[in-house]
């Protein structure tokens, strides 16, 4: 069963993703390996953290007031499980995710949603620097296309793996649902 310790965090899975404006995304079955890592956990009675943006930009997908902010189907949050909101990528800004994790003595975190290479890394740099061990689930978090630096389009594949390789050592361990199910039977290294 999962660590009373280890935390699975849910991050952006809200309508506001679906919106053809994202453009051409990756890892078309992220959302089901999060429904397996959300029962695993549950089922153990582990805890569930989501993370919710609420974007400032008027032209935000994710702008409140709009269907975009609600979670999506499948993905809404139980009784007893916290939703830390954001208006910026990271779920650690402002202090209140910490403070919630210290609180209640969690010391690692399974992070899950979108984007990868957006919400899923700036929040994953924060949580192994401030000491959590992190495990970034890579078949259940997903990207979009977009430019490079220089104007080169990259593919949603390609953004996704160069996010985590930024993050994999040396930020959080990079593991697929597969084999982080599989250490749930077993002693976990996260946890």
């Amino acid at each position: 069963m999962p660590s009373a310790t280890t935390a699975l965090l849910v991050i952006d899975m809200q309508n506001a993703v679906d919106h053809p404006s994202w453009g051409a995304r990756n890892n078309p079955a992220a959302e089901a390996n999060i429904q397996r890592l959300l029962a695993a956990w549950r089922a153990g009675g582990a805890p569930v953290i989501h993370v919710r943006h609420l974007s400032r930009q008027p032209a935000s997908t994710f702008r409140p007031g709009t269907p975009g902010v609600d979670f999506k189907p499948g993905f809404q949050p139980r009784s007893g499980e916290p939703v830390m909101d954001k208006s910026v990528p990271g779920a650690f800004t402002g202090g209140a995710l910490e403070a919630l994790l210290r609180e209640r003595e969690i010391e690692g975190l399974v992070i899950t949603g979108v984007a990868t290479s957006n919400s899923v890394e700036a929040t994953a740099r924060v949580a192994g620097d401030l000491g959590f061990r992190t495990v970034v689930v890579a078949d259940a978090t997903f990207t979009f296309a977009r430019a490079d630096f220089h104007g080169r389009p990259r593919t949603a594949d390609e953004v996704h793996a160069m996010s985590l390789a930024n993050l994999d050592g040396e930020y959080a361990t990079v593991l697929d649902t597969d084999a982080v199910l599989a250490a749930v039977l077993e002693p976990m290294p996260f946890t």
